[in-house]
């Protein structure tokens, strides 16, 4: 097995969190849990010994200021044209990595994607997915998924010529819920890719390159968009239902 120590590091952990959110106002600020959304991946990334590096990618003074408060290192503020509604993830990504290796004069060999909106992650996902892609060199990253609590091949449907049709073409050969071969969701939990695979292919390529799943309970895998979903992690949270190392430290 490859040295992981050369193969994915120095590891370098981004946590993107753009300033102008319209479908919930100051999301990466909002408070869950007792803590702004984005302290969460800032307090998970801290608890990780894998990571080398962790900073924050934002255009925001203010996402900034409360980054820094809560221990996130926020080296310059991301362009306004990296910082527009319709920018993909992927060119923030890309410029970051290539910044802090200007700025540090220093090549890293792995990028590590923490969203604010998925607060539930643990060390240990972390650690499964770098032990993951370093027993897989010909994958380019990891990333996790869930199976949700309904299977879409064996639920979904499509409307064709005013009809109900089966999304999945082949499901008439099952005759039961339990035969039906499991289906994952991509969650958003965490990304890990190789460095060469971020700064060399203008788009993840998911589907088109070799990468590997992480499964994580779907409890865990909630994505913050909208007020309620807010809500229902912050509940998730405080009731104990979903235990985060450094909420049980004390915030």
């Amino acid at each position: 097995m490859p040295d992981a120590r050369k193969t994915l590091h120095p590891l370098l952990a981004v946590i993107p969190a753009r300033g102008g959110s319209k479908g919930l106002p100051g999301k990466n600020i909002l408070p869950v849990a007792g803590l702004p959304l984005i302290a969460h991946a800032i307090r998970l990334a801290s608890l990780c010994p894998e990571i080398d590096r962790c900073v924050v990618s934002t255009d925001s003074e203010d996402i900034a200021a409360v980054a820094r408060a809560h221990g996130g290192e926020v080296p310059f503020l991301r362009p306004e044209e990296l910082a527009r509604d319709d920018t993909p993830t992927w060119p923030v990504l890309q410029y970051t990595l290539r910044e802090m290796e200007r700025r540090e004069n220093i090549q890293f060999q792995s990028l590590l994607l923490l969203q604010t909106t998925t607060p539930c992650r643990l060390p240990e996902d972390v650690s499964r997915a770098l032990q993951m892609l370093d027993a897989d060199a010909s994958a380019v990253g990891v990333v996790t998924v869930s199976e949700p609590p309904f299977n879409p091949r064996w639920v979904c449907v499509e409307e064709q010529a005013g009809y109900m049709q089966a999304l999945a073409p082949d499901i008439s050969k099952y005759r039961r819920r339990q035969d039906v071969p499991p289906v994952y969701r991509i969650n958003g939990l965490l990304y890990l890719w190789r460095r060469d695979h971020v700064l060399n292919s203008p788009v993840p390529g998911y589907f088109e390159l070799p990468h590997r799943m992480l499964v994580v309970p779907d409890l865990r895998a909630g994505d913050i968009d909208t007020a309620a979903d807010l809500a229902m992690i912050d509940l998730l949270l405080r009731e104990r239902l979903i235990q985060l190392p450094w909420l049980q430290q004390g915030t």
